[in-house]
């Protein structure tokens, strides 16, 4: 299952890029209008999510989806509308990640997920998954584009880095909450420059694919994974 969670997790943010490029740039929606459209779906997600007494894989998935969404548009429009290039983005999204950390350990004493038991701890635990996905978006994109190694360069970087974590995760005593959250946010950026690959012109290093028709491949994958691995159930107290 947590092989399974992970995939499910890559696939979910390849298709926060190409879900968020389709809004922003394929409908000509704008970064801005974008981030609040996919704003308003990630807190009548999370509202629904912390309401729940009981584990629903469809709601939780439907969640990080709005997170990622958001996470995208929102870093494309810091990144590229406020002009503060991807190097800028990073480094306040990534402040904006450790600042939520903190205050979130500071006020309930943990970050383990394992701890997420009551609407406070979630509260936190979904902006700080928002924060995560948006620094990896930064991330990805100042990887394959101003670092200049490309969507299948930054791919193999953030896919390496992730087998390293996985290796630690079973070979070394590093706190699994750091490996967790570490796995988590670099995640975002993979799934960014893949999505990117798919998507971007074959002059700039992609396939060309069509971002409506990606997007509901990797919706179509993202359900398959869902319904086909049983998740395991986890109550919750209020």
């Amino acid at each position: 299952m947590t092989l399974v969670f992970w995939i499910i997790k890559i696939f979910a943010t390849t298709l926060g890029e190409t879900g968020g490029d389709t809004l922003s740039m394929s409908m000509n929606l704008g970064y801005l209008l974008s981030t609040a459209i996919f704003a308003f779906i990630f807190i009548v997600a999370v509202a629904a999510q912390i309401a729940m007494r009981r584990f629903h894989p469809v709601v939780y998935w439907i969640t990080i989806i709005a997170t990622t969404t958001v996470g995208t548009t929102l870093a494309d429009f810091a990144d590229r509308s406020l002009g503060i290039g991807y190097a800028g983005g990073t480094t306040l999204l990534l402040t904006l990640l450790l600042a939520s950390l903190f205050i979130w350990y500071r006020s309930l004493g943990s970050v383990d997920v394992a701890s997420v038991n009551s609407p406070k701890s979630e509260a936190f635990y979904w902006v700080t998954i928002m924060f995560s996905q948006t620094l990896g978006t930064a991330l990805g994109d100042w990887t394959a584009d101003t670092a200049g190694l490309g969507y299948g360069g930054g791919a193999l970087i953030f896919g390496a880095m992730l087998v390293i974590i996985a290796a630690a995760y079973y070979r070394t005593k590093i706190s699994h909450t750091v490996l967790f959250w570490a796995a988590f946010i670099l995640t975002r950026p993979l799934g960014a420059v893949v999505g990117d690959f798919l998507d971007k012109p074959i002059s700039h290093g992609g396939l060309a694919l069509s971002r409506y028709s990606a997007s509901v491949t990797l919706l179509a994958l993202i359900v398959l994974f869902i319904f086909v691995f049983h998740h395991r159930p986890a109550a919750r107290s209020h």
